[in-house]
């Protein structure tokens, strides 16, 4: 077999991606999880191989447990900046360039640098890092993941001005969560164990509320669940593997312009809901000459089914093709489903024994999702 011979940039890209260092993030929900800790950790463990490692920027608040975990680490010396008459310290980049070592730890992600830093924002200094070839491993809190940034103020009524592209935590190769329950956190909290006491009465009445923390927590481990899924996906693309593996659900409602199929869509929401999974809704365009063909009220009807989808939350999908079995089983195949809900057939004695029944044919030809019927 011949190998596909590379272009100019194909081959650029090639160079640059496997040139680039390894990026491991820290998450958590909240400031106090641990996250530091856990980072500091795991640079002592890799000192004690005798792996060329460097801390680049911490900052302990006070911790005596963070403290104290930096041991033996090589500490880069801070970069110092005149702003406004007063001397201000912050990550230095281009000494960490030119120290160039294996691996660099780089605490509080979303930082925004002070003023006369060559770039503006932290994870802009992590990402000249890594183009570099220098691992990096650094900590993140989920409320400043930019597409969750509504979210988290309409949770906790707090607006976080800082913030970090959603495709750093993307483009990570490791993202580890790092998780303590919210009463073990404000337990922590109480203890001083996080803030200064003054600081930590104020925070258990505000954003560590038990109710915020919660939320947050769930927030965290449903974003990183969503990343790891892509991960899987794209391994099993890889591999060529076909088969679902259940490693969570995914749920795929089959609708028509049926007015019964509202009844479908309702219970795949619920669905959907008690398993906190992504569910589509797909109906197909059928070609078939023997198709019927849609008119206006069906098509108000169809309508009207992928409105009430969209506003429970689904992915709406439309297909299109000859065979409507042959289109949602090669859907279901491509996406994984765990589930498949579908109405009786509603199909004519005649349509049936010529064409068959779209419900018989899933039945037949899906092996690795559940069926199932529901009366219309």
């Amino acid at each position: 077999m011949v190998e596909k011979r590379l272009t100019p940039n194909e081959a650029l890209e090639k160079v640059k991606i496997e040139g680039r260092g390894h990026l491991k993030i820290f998450i958590g929900y909240a400031p106090g999880v641990g996250k530091t800790y856990s980072m500091l950790n795991e640079a002592n463990r890799m000192l004690s191989k005798n792996e060329d490692v460097i801390l680049g920027f911490l900052e302990t608040h006070g911790r005596r447990e963070t403290e104290e975990q930096i041991k033996k680490l090589i500490i880069l010396p801070r970069k110092k900046l005149n702003y406004n008459g007063k001397i201000l310290e912050d990550f230095n980049l281009e000494e960490a360039l030119k120290l160039h070592p294996h691996t660099i730890l780089v605490d509080e992600l979303p930082h925004t640098n002070v003023p006369g830093c060559k770039n503006k924002k932290r994870y802009e200094d992590i990402e000249e890092l890594l183009n570099a070839g220098i691992n990096v491993v650094t900590t993140l809190n989920i409320q400043h993941l930019e597409s969750l940034n509504d979210v988290v103020e309409k949770i906790t009524g707090v607006k976080i001005r800082e913030t970090v592209p959603d495709r750093i935590i993307e483009s990570a190769d490791e993202v580890e969560v790092i998780d303590i329950s919210p009463d073990a956190l404000r337990t922590r909290l109480t203890q001083g164990d996080v803030y200064k006491p003054d600081v930590a009465i104020r925070a258990l009445r505000n954003f560590f509320r038990k109710g915020n923390l919660n939320a947050l927590r769930e927030l965290t481990l449903r974003q990183t669940a969503e990343e790891v899924d892509v991960d899987l996906e794209e391994y099993k693309k890889k591999h060529g593997i076909t088969e679902t593996w259940h490693t969570c659900e995914r749920i795929m409602v089959c609708i028509s312009a049926n007015p019964s199929c509202k009844k479908l869509i309702r219970q795949g929401a619920r669905r959907a809901k008690t398993y906190k999974c992504r569910w589509f809704v797909v109906y197909v365009q059928c070609t078939h000459f023997m198709a019927p063909q849609i008119d206006p009220e069906s098509l108000k009807m169809l309508n009207e089914n992928i409105q009430l989808a969209r506003t429970l939350g689904a992915e709406i999908i439309k297909l299109t093709g000859k065979s409507v079995s042959n289109e949602l089983v090669n859907f279901a195949a491509s996406k994984y489903i765990t589930q498949i809900i579908i109405g009786h057939p509603n199909r004519s004695r005649l349509q049936i024994i010529i064409r068959g029944s779209t419900v018989y044919k899933l039945l037949k030809q899906v092996s690795e999702a559940e069926i199932h019927i529901i009366p219309q």
